[in-house]
């Protein structure tokens, strides 16, 4: 399946509400007319992109059997903001950001996954590095779920150095490692604040462990040393949530 193909309803929807314009065209299977596909139709007329019918097994082939529910969308290109922009886009942050680092996710299921808990979250933004980092990909945005339309996602070529940005803008940088002394649960997250996860099995890089601002970790009771990368974003992110309506 090519990158700039998505499927599903739920992501097809929200690319047509949240960035029409990056939606070239759709194709819809000529065997669904229910009101959830009549409503992923309206969304491509109001926004003027053009829509196929198509039988459903040309739309298998076009996303290598993926689950696409009756719905493909092309896209012109991936969201995918650069480093350049993060300067102005810091300046413009509410007084209590909360933004989302990833060092180094290579899986695009992960990385969907990740990006679905952020929106879900609330954060503003989300941070990764160029290499060694999977791609906004198809399967990226089916994982995401329609996040990836709606949440800004950052590309940098120097993840320690953008780090040493975000702390220079008043953002704390809390790691998520399982060496960590302190527990996530008794940490306090109620301000300006980037969680920082590493990629699958290594956890966090070193350089970036030494540009954090502390670094926690979530307690395991049974008998698997850590949590999948997404799940562990998940469990960070709401923990940040929920002290800080707490607080309020």
């Amino acid at each position: 399946m090519e990158d700039n193909y998505i499927c599903g309803l739920h992501a097809v929807l929200a690319a047509l509400k949240n960035n029409p314009q990056t939606v070239e065209e759709l194709w819809v299977s000529d065997a669904r007319d229910d009101k959830r596909v009549s409503s992923v139709i309206q969304a491509a007329h109001d926004a003027r992109v053009k829509v196929h019918k198509s039988p459903r097994a040309a739309l298998d082939r076009m996303v290598d059997g993926m689950r696409h529910q009756g719905v493909v969308a092309r896209l012109r290109e991936a969201p995918v903001r650069k480093e350049q922009d993060l300067d102005t886009f810091l300046a413009h942050l509410p007084a209590m950001p909360l933004l989302l680092v990833l060092d180094g996710v290579q899986d695009p299921h992960n990385l969907g996954a990740c990006l679905r808990s952020a929106d879900a979250a609330g954060v503003h933004a989300v941070i990764v590095p160029r290499e060694h980092s999977a791609p906004l990909s198809a399967v990226a945005r089916r994982a995401a779920s329609g996040a990836v339309e709606s949440i800004p996602v950052f590309q940098v070529v120097n993840l320690a150095r953008c780090l040493r940005q975000l702390k220079e803008a008043g953002i704390w940088l809390a790691g998520a490692s399982q060496d960590a002394d302190t527990d996530i649960f008794h940490s306090d997250l109620r301000r300006p604040l980037a969680l920082v996860l590493g990629g699958e099995g290594k956890g966090l890089r070193r350089l970036t462990q030494e540009e954090c601002d502390m670094l926690v970790r979530i307690p395991m009771a049974g008998s698997v040393e850590s949590l999948n990368v997404s799940v562990a974003a998940g469990v960070c992110l709401f923990e940040a949530v929920r002290q800080r309506q707490d607080a309020r």
